[in-house]
């Protein structure tokens, strides 16, 4: 049976993976600003086997409304534009030589109030998550106070940090949504 601060290292843990995930979630919202978060999770199939881009290719934004994949492996450059079409962005590759550019068009006002409503449903899973972790993290410290390897002041005590790191990481998760909105309506 875990201890009093296994438990809270545990919770906490957890609640920085959640708040972690969303930045990724975050970064692969296409905003008006080109990002290499963009397209890294993209795969490609790669001599038969599904890789990420990122292993295969430097992605770069050399200007706000561009990003540049150069594959290392130049003979890789159909594979990634078929990839890259295949995919949900909604960019069309330019072929320049050995490397793809990726133009990323401007965003209609109808496609931001989607992503704003996508990014919001984003943050809600992963607030919920964080809300699993202090309720999972409450059951083991009652189980401990039932096996008597904790006191009722333990409890109100710990139940009171958990709550503490609790509402750290829904702000964090807040303020991430709060910029991510902004760049959405600002792009």
């Amino acid at each position: 049976m875990p201890t009093l601060p296994q438990v809270l290292k545990d919770a906490e843990e957890k609640m920085k993976k959640s708040v972690a995930a969303v930045t990724r979630q975050f970064g692969e919202v296409r905003g008006g600003r080109a990002s290499p978060a963009l397209a890294e999770h993209l795969t490609v199939a790669y001599y038969g086997t599904p890789t990420p881009l990122k292993q295969l290719a430097a992605i770069t934004a050399p200007e706000p409304r561009m990003l540049v994949v150069q594959p290392w492996d130049a003979s890789l450059v159909q594979e990634i534009e078929k990839a890259i079409l295949q995919s949900n962005l909604g960019i069309t590759p330019q072929v320049d030589g050995k490397m793809l550019r990726l133009p990323i068009p401007a965003l209609t006002v109808e496609r931001r109030n989607e992503l704003i409503k996508l990014v919001h449903k984003m943050a809600e899973e992963d607030r919920v998550a964080i809300r699993t972790v202090r309720r999972d993290a409450n059951e083991a410290i009652k189980q401990l106070k039932a096996a008597k390897q904790a006191t009722e002041d333990d409890v109100f005590d710990f139940q009171a940090t958990i709550q503490k790191l609790t509402d750290q990481h829904i702000g964090q998760i807040d303020s991430l949504l709060k910029a991510k909105e902004h760049e959405l309506l600002s792009a």
